[in-house]
């Protein structure tokens, strides 16, 4: 059996549980993609950026697999969605340049990629550095989300945003829509990682203990 792997040295979570290998690696990254792609569809709808579970599985496949594998596991689940496959929120599918989530989307991939890279540093062994993780991932979400949406709803006329936005201010308009609604959920979903993955770890290396007894 090959030891071929995605992987670099440092292990993540997946890296205990499983052993590395090729093989092992591509079936990772394809549940990672199929994980993103399930959530996405947890909807709760919502104009000009849905609120979705997207968020929560890109962090957590980031911080089980590692950087090389969450971060390609998020560019597979980018290409799918834009060669048609309805893996975005809620069914979605095609190009992203005119969508204005489409800046998350491709953010998920550099979040994943930040994510894995502390947790190949032990941040998701400890509580508080799991929930400064997943925060930080969180922030390269936005990063790339606002800017796009910005750019997108600046091409709308000032009649479709004063109908949705009750303003003509764009920045107003992007705050609005694409940040202010998600800031509970992304505080809840960094105070449920870190609160699982040290206990999996624990329980990841209390097992490990058992079988050297």
């Amino acid at each position: 059996m090959s030891t071929l792997t995605l992987a670099l040295a440092r292990p993540t979570l997946a890296d205990r549980l499983l052993r590395r290998t090729l093989v092992t690696d591509v079936a990772l990254v394809a549940a990672g993609t199929a994980l993103t792609a399930a959530a996405a569809q947890l909807v709760i709808p919502l104009w000009p950026v849905p609120i979705t579970g997207q968020t929560f599985a890109v962090l957590l496949v980031g911080t089980v697999l590692g950087p090389v594998r969450g971060a390609i596991s998020m560019a597979f689940y980018l290409v799918l969605g834009v060669v048609g496959l309805p893996i975005f929120a809620a069914g979605g599918h095609g190009g992203l340049f005119t969508s204005t989530s489409g800046g998350f989307v491709v953010g998920f991939i550099f979040a994943a990629a930040l994510v894995g890279w502390l947790a190949q540093r032990t941040w998701d062994h400890r509580i508080l550095g799991t929930f400064v993780s997943f925060a930080a991932g969180t922030a390269v979400m936005y990063a790339f989300g606002l800017p796009w949406l910005y750019t997108v709803l600046s091409t709308f006329p000032p009649a479709t945003m004063t109908q949705f936005f009750g303003t003509t201010n764009v920045l107003q308009a992007t705050i609005v829509g694409g940040m202010l609604p998600f800031l509970l959920g992304d505080l809840l979903k960094a105070i449920v990682a870190a609160a699982l993955l040290p206990l999996s770890w624990k329980l990841v290396n209390r097992a490990d203990r058992g079988d050297r007894a």
